[in-house]
């Protein structure tokens, strides 16, 4: 199902009997996916479910929504704060998107962000997490998109909630996109509110509202993501301004393509056109074509789109028209000290370097 089809049908946007239908019928398999997960924490609760200890210190970054919420940038911001603290970090994901024996994009970006923190993929994370301490020496362990992937013990639970979609339309998996009931929340340690800079202080305050019922003893967090300059893929980098005057396009593969379409507006780059892909999309050489001679049409002189997307295709000009990626940095906009405080406690725990968090 593509994927702009299948948001305007579970956000009820897309009206009409067989839309309607449609709806009746995700619901139907939203009855099932939900008691599979409430079986499944219930398992976990109870200890009928094994969990494994890592050995070294777990921090999960995740989000209990399908769909983009900005853990990449956060991502990096935590592996930065360990590693300027002598600590050894290693990311573990899924590698969700990937084409075989290859790395994802969100990967791909972290290579680039944080060059020295090595990223294990693989669907068994708990591997990864040997791995990744007994091979490389790794200190601590950052789970990327690990809310649901309950197998690995965590020391820390951040939970992401994009502002700008908190509850994936309301309802479960495949009729909306919550991964599980919001009651899930209560898990977590920290929430990590994103993209506040795109939304207005009135909504935040009420979905923090709507947080304090869920987990009370979590502190939040709000995160803006900063736009602060243009990449290519060679590294080049160009300023924004450089481009606030020329004719551009702009297209992207991700979870929330109107969150890109915003940041753009907000820095000043208005492009005539915004071109859409699903998430993670594998660019193929017939896109490559189909992004040129979009572009010719359009008279651009630059293309824009994002890190993620700029990695997977990994040239600087689609046909004569040169291309750029907004690089994103996260910034703490509140809770700055209650997030260094949660992290700081985790570096307490690690005998070789406890004593920097005393500096910190």
């Amino acid at each position: 199902m593509p994927d702009d089809f299948y948001r305007q049908l579970v956000s009820g946007s897309r009206r009409g009997p067989v839309s309607a239908l449609l709806r009746g019928g995700l619901q139907c398999a939203a009855l099932g996916y939900g008691l599979g997960v409430g079986l499944r924490n219930l398992a976990y609760d109870v200890g009928l479910r094994r969990v494994e200890r890592a050995g070294v210190p777990v921090i999960s970054l995740g989000n209990i929504t399908a769909g983009g919420t900005g853990k990449t940038p956060l991502a990096a911001f935590v592996a930065r704060w360990f590693r300027t603290r002598g600590v050894r970090v290693c990311l573990l994901s899924r590698g969700y998107g990937a084409a075989r024996g290859a790395a994802n994009d969100e990967a791909l970006v972290l290579e680039r962000q944080c060059p020295d923190v090595p990223h294990l993929q693989h669907p068994d994370r708990v591997r990864s997490a040997r791995i990744a301490v007994e091979e490389l020496g790794a200190q601590l362990l950052i789970l990327d998109d690990g809310f649901q992937h309950r197998r690995l013990d965590r020391d820390l639970d951040v939970v992401l909630i994009d502002v700008l979609a908190p509850w994936g339309y309301g309802r479960l998996l495949p009729r909306g996109l919550l991964r599980e009931p919001r009651s899930g929340l209560r898990r977590a340690d920290v929430i990590v509110l994103t993209r506040v800079n795109q939304s207005t202080t009135a909504a935040v305050q009420a979905l923090e509202r709507q947080l304090a019922p869920l987990c009370p003893a979590a502190p939040i967090v709000s995160v803006a993501f900063v736009p602060t300059r243009l990449v290519n893929a060679s590294g080049d980098e160009c300023e924004l301004v450089e481009l606030a005057d020329l004719h551009l396009a702009a297209f992207c593969g991700i979870g929330h393509p109107e969150a890109f379409a915003m940041t753009l507006a907000q820095v000043g780059l208005l492009p005539a056109d915004c071109r859409t892909y699903p998430d993670h999309h594998r660019y193929a050489r017939e896109d490559i074509d189909g992004l040129r001679q979009w572009s010719n049409s359009l008279q651009a002189q630059a293309l824009v789109t994002t890190e993620k997307d700029l990695v997977k295709i990994g040239v600087d000009r689609i046909g004569a028209t040169p291309l750029w990626a907004l690089e994103i940095e996260a910034r703490v906009v509140s809770g700055e000290e209650l997030l260094e405080k949660k992290l700081a406690a985790v570096l307490r725990t690690l005998p070789d370097v406890g004593s920097a968090a005393e500096q910190s």
